[in-house]
């Protein structure tokens, strides 16, 4: 409910009325909301929503149709006066009303004249709770008469004065637009000299005999009847000075000739406006415009100022060759005196025009619609504004208030109306009217007192939908009068919902600042006042925010590249997003270059128009988020231009240049390069560089080159294209600056000398002619210098020199206009000839079996004859000591750069004889031999055995047959053999050493046990020592009488059982040791082996001599190709002696996984399968039984 006041009927003083005055006006009446369906529900006075404008000028030609639309509850009836008094449209066949409408059709093309239908309207809408009424809309049809008809002189103008051309269109309604056209209706040209006034005259500052043209005519366009009226075309004669001297020289003396003196000059004068200073009123919000025309010759030039003040920026216009000044939406601000001056070079001449600016009505606060609740109060407020100021009336119902019927709630003040306590009578639609002589307003604002019951406007179980940490605003919009309250509930037996965490809007609304997870669920929002009450159920949904987890980053390409920006997202699972790309927030090209994949946008090929910033925008129903990247596309920048030289002198030139786009890769130097057309044309050469910040250079020249100049831009990315070559310059000829380089003398023959050099290129010759004076003289010799100038060559040969002689030589360069400066002096040799002895007292010392140091005496440097370049050691193996047949003789070389006396000669062969030479080098070859040298080297140890071959296998005996090694290396003293037995475990036994005499080749072992596996190691022997040692294993073979035991036994029941219950046993244990070979253990096998094996005979790591552990890192690894045991049981000599196979090589031997061998102990191998995966010795329970033993 409204506060309310309650007005004193009795008067109160000024200040108390104020202050109630101020009350009201704090008092907000009720808001009805724009809801259609309540709207037409509710009961409302009526209100004019279209009228035709005030000043209405229609086309006598249509009909006429005064508009008059209003709206109200129930809809208004409508009513017309006509010049103050009732107009009865019932008795006027030509006058229709529109149904449910005001708007009047008067039908003037069935015989009305529009001329009787001219007056003042207005129009009155009335329903049972108040009438509004219209402005006064005057009816005035258009008019456009005819020119007046009249008699046009033609007029003579001389050369030079002004003239103005009077248009005077007759009086329309409204008023023409006029302008100015010849006979063929081409406008006519306006300059600032010839330009038509506001009035429609046309005015000549001045005249010139081009004006001369019998058809000026002024046209007049009445826009409303779309007609044209043309004035009688004016004739215009313009007369020079010397065709008037002639005429008027014919009848006058020469005395009377005044016009003899040629056209003159004249300062300006005012054309319009005339005389000093006038006047303007305009009225506010209208264009103010103000014309200065002017005459002189020259052609004045018109200016403005304001006195006093500045010209209103932004609204100050120039038009007609600033003849006017237009100022749109003037304002009380805009009076003053504005000045218009006109001046030539013979003067001035001004105008002031003193304008007023006057104001029609205009609205300060217009009367708004009040709805109120029974026993309310409220206010109507009518401020207007004007000069001079308006006068304010009030109406009620269209009734002056004064006689309109009393209302005890209602109070007139001035310009407001108080209403205290209304009641449902109380409606009523009250006007409002301010006017002054030039206008008025009138406003319409009713005041509906109404009584309803709460209603809610929002849709029943409206979803709303946000996302988390944003606001959520959930609707109640609602009507009653009095106003309802409002309070909202949360879920169905929810408290009212109170605190700093819900914002209560005034038209209902809750909003939610930061809603979260929790904030979802169903919200009531409840209203009521004393008529009743009503609610109405909403839901809220908190979604999860759209969140860039991969935003697109920054990326530089070079042109023609690839490019991918990513954009990955995360979203609510109940949304659908959608990603649009945007470059430079404009869509992408349409160009099939540019993929957009699910999340990410690829460019292929990229070019320069795709530089720019890049944004990916993911839109959901409920938010958008978006990311930006700049995309850089760098290339080669592009090549400088606009080279210029300057400054050119003898030696130097300035070069400067504009550098060409650097394709957003910074330029960090520039090359110049020059061509010379004289000596190499097409031939460009670096000359220099410097740094991309500069563009100039002063260059440094040569003599007699014509020189050409272009630059190279450099970036990160690479090079330009050179630039357009630069003018070209031909610098004068000199003397030459150097003289050849790298001289040298060698003798190619031991009787001349050959002395070549560097020729100088073409641009350091200076001048034409170039040659060389070409100097030599024996060094240490008191010799005067020989010398010959030769052509531009780069070699001279001086014959009949001695052989090796030491020369000072010296090359000068020379050409047309003299010699370079005096060249230094280099030391040449003439020919070298071979050595003429060789090396003396040559001795070698045996330093150990392949390695020998050779001694010598270094020969005289005389007898060398050339450079000393070093000595030759020649030498060869004459024969083996240990076997006496002879081979290929097969020299070897040694070289000894330099004057060495000594050398080493590694590789040789132990126990064989040599022989060696020495000679020394030089230049020219290698001199004589000295005598051979013959040495000896001393036994080594021998290879390993060439073979062993394991047969003829019994119960207790082996037959072993092997060849001697391939390189005894000394005399064999015996063959030691080596051999242990190895269980069904790998475990192996004590090891049993035998000498055997060198000259045997076989023996046969005895004493063995039957069914065993053996390993034996076999290796010879000199006085040195041992060589290296082959190995091999075999298997005796077992007894029959056992064999048939092992049968017998193996068809007995409880042994079957026995063997069942152990092979289970074995599986088990196999298990463990696959669980433990995974694990990185050791072999068990491999640790008896340690603990029982000789030292001596331990194989050996390839890279230290020791043999390490095994692991299980190699256990799963197949034996080495080359490692296995030929079919006929051999072990070859170049077989390792250091593998895993001296484990396993016989039979085809191999590892289980678990590290154990598996192979039949037999020498049948021919029978048995290239591979297998389990034993091949015959399953007998004795045999089982052995293996745990």
């Amino acid at each position: 409910m409204q506060p309310k006041i309650m007005m004193k009927k009795k008067s109160v003083s000024a200040s108390k009325a104020s202050l109630v005055l101020f009350l009201c006006q704090m008092i907000s009446a009720l808001d009805v909301p724009l809801d259609s369906k309540l709207l037409e529900e509710l009961s409302q006075p009526p209100t004019i929503t279209q009228q035709s404008p005030k000043d209405y000028i229609v086309d006598p030609r249509e009909n006429i149709v005064i508009q008059c639309e209003a709206k109200g509850k129930p809809p208004p009836s409508f009513s017309w006066t006509r010049n103050g008094t009732h107009f009865d449209i019932d008795k006027d066949a030509q006058v229709t009303m529109k149904p449910n409408s005001g708007t009047l059709v008067i039908n003037i093309m069935n015989g009305g004249k529009a001329e009787a239908y001219e007056g003042v309207y207005q129009c009155t809408a009335r329903n049972e709770r108040g009438a509004a009424i219209s402005n006064n809309i005057v009816i005035r049809p258009s008019r456009s008469p005819l020119w007046t008809k009249e008699r046009l002189e033609p007029n003579h103008v001389r050369e030079g004065d002004s003239l103005v051309l009077h248009c005077r269109p007759p009086v329309g309604l409204p008023p023409p637009i006029i302008f100015w056209m010849d006979n063929a209706f081409q406008r006519l040209p306006q300059s600032e000299r010839v330009s038509q006034g506001l009035n429609g005259d046309l005015y000549f500052s001045n005249v010139q005999p081009e004006d001369t043209r019998e058809d000026y005519i002024c046209y007049a366009r009445f826009n409303h009847t779309q007609t044209i009226q043309q004035k009688q075309p004016i004739s215009v004669k313009v007369f020079s000075m010397d065709s008037l001297n002639d005429t008027i020289a014919a009848n006058l003396s020469d005395t009377d000739i005044y016009g003899a003196k040629p056209v003159t000059e004249r300062q300006p004068v005012l054309l319009t406006p005339t005389g000093s200073t006038s006047t303007k009123v305009e009225l506010r919000g209208n264009v103010l415009l103000l014309e200065c025309i002017a005459a002189g010759l020259p052609t004045p030039v018109i200016r403005w100022i304001k006195e006093g003040g500045e010209l209103p920026a932004n609204r100050t216009f120039f038009e007609n060759f600033k003849k006017t000044l237009k100022i749109i939406d003037v304002s009380e601000a805009d009076s003053g005196n504005y000045k218009c001056i006109a001046r030539n070079i013979l003067g001035s001449a001004h105008h002031v025009i003193s304008v007023t600016v006057k104001a029609a009505p205009y609205w300060i606060t217009a009367p708004r619609n009040l709805v109120l609740s029974p026993g309310e109060d409220g206010t109507l407020i009518c401020r207007a504004n004007g000069n001079p100021k308006p006068n304010i009336s009030w109406l009620a119902n269209g009734v002056p208030i004064a006689i309109a019927p009393e209302d005890p709630s209602r109070k007139v003040d001035g310009d407001t109306i108080i209403f205290s306590h209304v009641q449902e009578r109380s409606s009523a639609v009250y006007q409002c009217n301010a006017s002054n002589e030039y206008g008025y307003l009138l406003a319409n604002a009713f005041v509906n007192v109404l009584a309803e019951p709460p209603r809610i406007l929002t849709t029943t179980n409206k979803l709303y939908q946000v996302i988390a940490d944003s606001p959520a605003l959930l609707d109640c919009a609602y009507f009653g009068s009095p106003k309802p309250e409002i309070e909202w509930f949360k879920g169905v037996k929810g408290s009212i919902l109170r605190g700093n965490e819900y914002i209560f809007h005034d038209n209902g609304t809750l909003e939610i600042p930061v809603a979260q997870k929790d904030s979802t669920g169903t919200y009531t929002c409840v209203a009521r006042n004393e008529l009743g009450k009503i609610q109405n159920e909403v839901h809220l949904e908190v979604k999860d925010p759209t969140m860039i987890i991969k935003q697109p980053e920054y990326k530089v390409i070079q042109r023609y590249g690839q490019v991918s920006f990513e954009c990955i997202i995360k979203h609510d699972s109940t949304l659908l997003p959608t990603v649009i790309w945007l470059k430079d927030n404009d869509a992408l090209p349409d160009d099939e270059r540019f993929l957009v994949g699910k999340d990410n946008l690829t460019i292929m090929n990229v070019t320069d128009k795709d530089d720019g910033t890049y944004t990916c925008i993911v839109n959901t129903t409920l938010d958008s988020v978006s990311a930006s990247a700049v995309l850089t596309v760098v290339a080669r920048p592009n090549p400088p231009f606009d080279l210029e030289l300057t400054g050119q002198l003898e030696r130097s030139v300035e070069l400067s240049w504009i550098p060409g786009d650097e394709n957003n890769s910074p330029i960090t130097n520039f090359v110049i390069e020059y061509e010379d057309g004289l000596h190499e044309p097409g031939v460009w050469h670096y000359q220099t560089e410097v740094p991309g910040t500069q563009t100039t250079v002063q260059l440094k020249l040569s003599p007699y080159v014509n020189y050409s100049f272009r630059v190279i831009a450099v970036n990160e990315i690479g090079r330009s294209q050179p630039s357009e070559p630069s003018e070209q310059y031909l610098t004068k000829s000199a003397n030459p600056d150097e003289n050849p380089s790298n001289v040298q003398g060698i003798g190619s023959e031991p009787d001349n000398l050959v002395i070549t050099w560097e020729s100088l290129k073409g641009f350091q010759s200076n001048g034409p002619g170039l040659q060389y004076k070409v100097s030599w003289r024996q060094k240490d010799v008191d010799d005067e210098w020989t010398s010959v100038i030769v052509a531009n060559v780069s070699k001279y040969i001086v014959s009949g020199t001695p052989t090796f002689v030491p020369y000072e030589i010296k090359v000068q360069a020379l050409n047309d206009l003299g010699y370079a400066p005096e060249p230094s002096e280099v030391i040449g040799h003439s020919g070298e000839d071979l050595p003429m002895v060789a090396p003396g007292n040559v001795q070698v010392h045996v330093i150990n079996s392949t390695l020998a140091k050779v001694h010598w005496d270094p020969v005289p440097l005389k007898t060398v004859r050339g450079h000393l370049q070093g000595y030759k050691v020649y030498y060869w193996k004459v024969q083996s000591l240990s076997r006496r047949s002879r081979r290929h003789v097969e020299k070897k070389i040694l070289t000894f750069r330099g004057n060495k006396t000594f050398g080493m000669l590694p590789g040789l062969e132990p126990y064989s004889s040599y022989k060696l030479n020495v000679r020394v080098v030089n230049g020219k070859g290698e001199g004589p031999a000295s005598p051979d040298k013959v040495f000896k080297t001393p036994e080594g140890v021998p290879s390993s055995p060439s073979f062993l071959k394991i047969t003829n296998p019994t119960l207790d005996s082996l037959t072993l047959e092997w060849g001697s090694p391939t390189h005894p290396n000394g005399i064999l003293i015996s063959y030691i053999l080596k051999f242990q037995p190895i269980n069904n475990t790998h475990e192996l036994g004590p090891l049993v050493e035998i000498r055997i005499p060198a000259n045997e080749s076989s023996m046969i072992l005895k004493n063995l046990n039957y069914s065993t596996r053996y390993k034996f190691y076999f290796n010879a022997q000199t006085s040195v020592g041992s060589g290296s040692q082959i190995t091999e294993e075999a298997v005796t073979i077992m007894d029959e009488a056992m064999a048939s035991r092992q049968v017998d036994i193996a068809t007995q029941g409880w042994f079957i059982g026995l063997m069942c219950a152990v092979a289970l046993l074995i599986l088990i244990l196999l298990i463990v040791c696959f669980i433990r070979r995974n694990k990185g253990g050791k072999y068990p096998v491999k640790e008896k082996e340690d603990a029982h094996a000789d030292p001596e005979i331990q194989p050996m790591k390839e890279d230290d001599g020791t043999f390490g552990e095994y692991s299980d890192a190699e256990d799963h690894k197949p034996l080495k190709k080359g490692s296995r045991t030929p079919s006929d049981r051999t072990v070859k000599k170049e077989d390792s002696d250091d593998s895993l196979v001296d484990y396993g090589e016989g039979v085809n031997g191999q590892f289980n996984e678990d590290g154990s061998f598996i192979g039949q102990y037999s020498g049948k191998k021919e029978k048995e399968p290239a591979e297998g995966n389990e034993s091949s010795e015959a399953p007998s329970p004795v045999n089982a039984m052995n293996s745990f033993v």
